[in-house]
């Protein structure tokens, strides 16, 4: 589907990509990997066609279409609904002809809107859309309001959701679980199992990669090397690979060595210049092979703790929110008992907007609780991370700087060889951070945290930004932690190498999960399954008759009673068919005499009459 030869991309003097030469093929999983800053996004900007290669060749068939998600959305007034329906261009116009055809009393313009639909399979889209809304967390009361109501975190969502409505043949995905809680990413790998296109998706998060990749595309050192497999299976390749490299290399420096000593003692002697000509020409035509670069491998040190009691922090009776201008309250949690104790470990779990991070902020201290008590052992000392906590991050200063305000008096060194602990090594502790990737500010945010050698943790969304090696490092240091943790994540693998006690928050409630992160998964998926089934029942009871009352006794159908029942229902199918055909002709809407009207009407009627026999069908057939 997409081939790539001998293709070469440049963003401004620094080469990102060369010589890449591979095709991705149709209906591949492919998850896109690499360190920030190795051209990943710019790989998609290219596909899309919107920067040209500065050599060689990417061949993406007019024919497909491809649909990713917008970087921005504009503040508008359209219904968050309305948006995601227009991702679907063709059948969101069908939809709107026809509300204007209804409008002007144009029925000709109705019946081509109601053909269009028709052929378009449109008259499901509404319902497509909010089930895209209600999977990525958007609850019912919230499909009717304005786009531009909504935070940007929210309206990324409804970018994504927008994507995903667009028919499409290749759908593009850079880091989709960035604004996403757990319930929604699990909800995501769901929905991306079932696309019957191609998926090329950008992430951080192993374990969604491992969900869904069937290759693996890795960019490396100007290179694209492309790898059958999820992300595990990658690890495992690229490993046998770097250590074939490595042998190759020493068999080939070996021979090289044993060559050169051949030519050095001999090129003199006359009786020996022929062989030693020809060991010239063999040490010429070596290999070059490549001795296998270690990559830097990131490891940061969460300082011990000075001082680590047993109980460090407890919430008692505690509602948890926020107290209004207007001397109100808005409470978000009720009646939560929560103790911390050394060595606890726990991730928050539920979807956003429940709580987790109220209950975070109530635990810090730095939302006073609407009722109950609060307490910590006089020896607390508490790190906290939340998204605030990049972005307190000031403009202009550097990471000494930072670090230099909460460690006043210690040597420069001291804190230069602090901070190249955390990746900022040499010159780049005296950048000021303005330049710095999101991923570098959370990291800095992150090392200011470790320097005040806290003995408990808390941390909400600690990874947003951070790139797998970064990932991988934290939680090897947060497993080695000797204090207390707790997480709110929407990375699994984090979150299962850390953490062993759940707890979910929602429904105004922090309760423990007693299971483990695959059994609260499975246990999203049936609720989701039992919440369809039970909206299914209801739309079938609001259009169906009360079922009859049971009989006393079992007792045997009657065959003819049966029979008559099935030939009902055959009968209103086959005259609900013939009116939506007398409803797509447009003879019916031009003449004036109203018959249109009166046609929708008897549909109605009929509508009725059929769920009203298939009732009374099914009743006879379960009893047969």
């Amino acid at each position: 589907m997409i081939s790539f030869r001998n293709f070469a991309l440049r963003r401004g003097q620094r080469l990102l990509l060369s010589n890449v030469d591979l095709a991705l093929h149709a209906g591949w999983r492919v998850g896109v990997i690499g360190r920030n800053g190795t051209g990943k996004s710019s790989l998609f900007a290219a596909i899309r066609g919107e920067v040209e290669a500065d050599a060689g060749d990417i061949d993406v068939p007019n024919k497909v279409r491809i649909a990713s998600v917008a970087q921005e959305t504009p503040a508008l007034d359209d219904s968050a609904l309305d948006f995601v329906l227009s991702g679907d261009a063709e059948v969101h116009a069908a939809i709107q002809a026809e509300a204007n055809a209804f409008a002007n009393e144009d029925w000709e313009a109705v019946a081509e809107a109601h053909q269009r639909l028709e052929a378009l399979n449109g008259y499901d889209a509404g319902a497509r859309a909010g089930k895209l809304l209600h999977g990525l967390g958007f609850s019912a009361d919230t499909h009717d309001r304005a786009v531009k109501a909504f935070s940007g975190g929210w309206r990324v969502r409804l970018n994504l959701a927008r994507a995903l409505m667009t028919p499409s043949d290749l759908l593009l995905l850079d880091e989709p679980t960035n604004h996403l809680d757990l319930d929604a990413v699990l909800w995501l790998e769901q929905w991306l199992l079932k696309y019957p296109g191609t998926l090329l998706l950008i992430s951080h998060d192993r374990e969604f990669l491992d969900g869904l990749s069937t290759h693996t595309l890795h960019l490396h050192d100007g290179r694209a090397k492309l790898y059958t497999g999820d992300y595990t299976a990658f690890e495992r390749q690229r490993a046998e690979h770097l250590r074939q490299q490595q042998i190759a290399f020493e068999k080939e420096q070996a021979e090289r060595e044993h060559l050169q000593r051949f030519i050095d003692r001999f090129k003199a002697k006359a009786s020996k210049a022929k062989q030693a000509q020809s060991r010239v020409k063999r040490l010429e035509k070596l290999a070059g092979t490549e001795a296998v670069r270690v990559e830097r491998s990131l490891r940061i040190d969460l300082p011990v703790p000075d001082k680590l009691p047993h109980a460090l922090l407890r919430l008692g009776d505690a509602d948890c929110g926020y107290a209004l201008a207007d001397g109100g309250q808005a409470r978000i949690l009720e009646d939560v008992g929560f103790i911390l104790e050394a060595g606890d470990r726990v991730a928050l779990l539920g979807p956003n907007g429940a709580g987790k991070s109220t209950l975070v902020k109530s635990l810090v201290g730095e939302l006073p609780l609407l009722a109950g008590e609060r307490s910590g052992h006089p020896d607390l000392r508490i790190g906290y991370f939340a998204q605030h906590t990049v972005e307190s991050l000031h403009e202009g200063r550097s990471p000494i700087d930072h670090l230099g305000d909460i460690a006043p008096g210690v040597a420069t060194q001291a804190l230069r060889d602090f901070l190249g602990k955390w990746n900022f090594p040499g010159n780049r502790a005296f950048e000021a951070v303005d330049g710095f990737s999101g991923g570098e500010r959370a990291r800095l945010a992150l090392a200011l945290i470790a320097w005040r050698k806290p003995n408990v943790l808390l941390l909400d969304e600690p990874t947003n930004h951070l790139d797998l090696d970064m990932r991988e490092a934290l939680a090897e240091a947060l497993a080695d932690f000797d204090g207390a943790i707790v997480l709110v994540s929407h990375d699994r693998h984090l979150i299962g190498l850390v953490c062993d006690t759940f707890w979910r928050v929602a429904d105004g409630h922090a309760q423990p999960f007693d299971g483990d992160l695959d059994e609260y998964a499975a246990w999203l998926r049936n609720r989701d399954a039992s919440e369809d089934g039970r909206a299914a029942g209801k739309r079938k009871a609001e259009t169906a008759p009360p079922p009859p009352a049971p009989a006393t006794k079992p007792r045997k159908a009657n065959p003819v009673k049966l029979a008559q029942a099935e030939a009902r229902v055959a009968e209103l199918e086959r005259k609900l068919k013939q009116i939506d055909a007398a409803l797509a002709d447009p003879g019916n809407y031009s003449d004036g005499s109203g018959r249109a009207a009166e046609l929708t009407r008897d549909r109605e009627t009929l509508a009725a009459q059929l769920a009203e026999a298939e009732a009374a069908w099914l009743s006879l057939y379960d009893a047969a």
